[in-house]
């Protein structure tokens, strides 16, 4: 009896050390396989453009295909819960960007945990908002569409791409800043609902500067002010908001990475290392400010302290308005 613990006291130690030491291993070597990125949108948005950049970056430098899946539907939680249900193993990650803090109070039940699944790696990217209107609409400044829209409660039609999309929510947000109201017309996407405020069947749109560029420089949209501390370099003369009059105004997008829960933190400081030297770059900086981007890495804690600030943002305005995804 004495002889078998002396046996299985040093086995359990090694099995301890081994534990101990296998996320270093792991780290050491990862990835040597394919890593898979799952865009929960469908391909040729915001998210799907980032994701790409900082895949193609990161199979460069850690010499494995990092290959971009697209699992869009339901809000983007169709591919959140794959990735929450995908091995922690640091070859299957979620890049989110607005919309997954929304969700957590946007649907009644998630067949997720949007904070307990996931692992934090890094925050990448933010984006401001373009408030635009139709160019029939006779304004011609954010203040003048302010002042309009409260001679006018209700008759200014505003657009997004869905109830409880981050375009709907980033707009309710507005009106509330600016104490208006306007009327909420929703589309199936943001396509749809752009070209539908060029063609006056609506009047206003807050969204992505990158979606609504090409509708701008066409002269099919009027833009009035961006969100963010900075004017755009692709609209230099666009005041920001708070140059427009109007403080207090925190709508911007963002996209950052998550891994499932349980991923070693080895691997995920890893991989937040290697975002970071990829965003340290000047090439990477230029094709981010190409689609209206601006570098705002974080690390893995901030970037969770974060996510729990933005869920706690969003939660009070979607029960503020009773907002419930469809």
């Amino acid at each position: 009896m004495n002889f078998s613990r002396k046996l299985l006291a040093p086995a359990a130690a090694m099995a301890v050390l081994a534990a101990a030491w296998s996320p270093a291993v792991h780290a050491e070597d990862y990835p040597n396989r394919p890593v898979r990125i799952v865009i929960p949108f469908a391909p040729g948005g915001s998210n799907d453009i980032v994701g790409r950049l900082i895949g193609e970056e990161l199979a460069k430098r850690l010499g494995q295909p990092f290959i971009v899946d697209n699992r869009g539907g339901a809000g983007g939680t169709i591919g959140t819960d794959l990735v929450a249900k995908s091995r922690p193993d640091g070859y299957t990650l979620l890049l989110i960007s607005t919309p997954h803090t929304a969700n957590a109070t946007l649907y009644k039940k998630l067949p997720y945990d949007p904070n307990k699944d996931f692992a934090p790696i890094a925050r990448m990217a933010t984006a401001p908002l373009l408030i635009s209107v139709y160019p029939g609409l006779p304004v011609k400044t954010l203040s003048e569409l302010i002042a309009y829209a409260k001679a006018n409660p209700g008759k200014l039609n505003y657009v997004s791409s869905g109830v409880g999309s981050s375009q709907h929510l980033v707009s309710e947000l507005f009106q509330i800043r600016a104490g208006i109201s306007m009327t909420h017309v929703p589309y199936k996407g943001a396509g749809a609902a752009l070209a539908d405020v060029a063609a006056g069947h609506a009047q206003v749109s807050v969204g992505t500067v990158l979606q609504a560029l090409p509708h701008v420089k066409a002269n099919r949209l009027r833009p009035l002010a961006v969100s963010g501390p900075q004017r755009q370099a692709v609209l230099p003369d666009v005041p920001t908001v708070d140059e427009a009059g109007l403080s207090g105004y925190d709508g911007d997008n963002w996209w950052g990475l998550l891994a499932p829960a349980g991923t070693p933190q080895a691997i995920v400081d890893k991989l937040s290392k290697t975002v970071a030297d990829i965003l340290a770059e000047p090439e990477m900086r230029r094709r981010l400010e190409a689609e209206s981007a601006t570098v705002a890495y974080l690390t893995p804690e901030p970037f969770g302290k974060f996510l729990a600030s933005e869920t706690i943002k969003w939660a009070e305005l979607i029960k503020r308005l009773g907002i419930q995804a469809d």
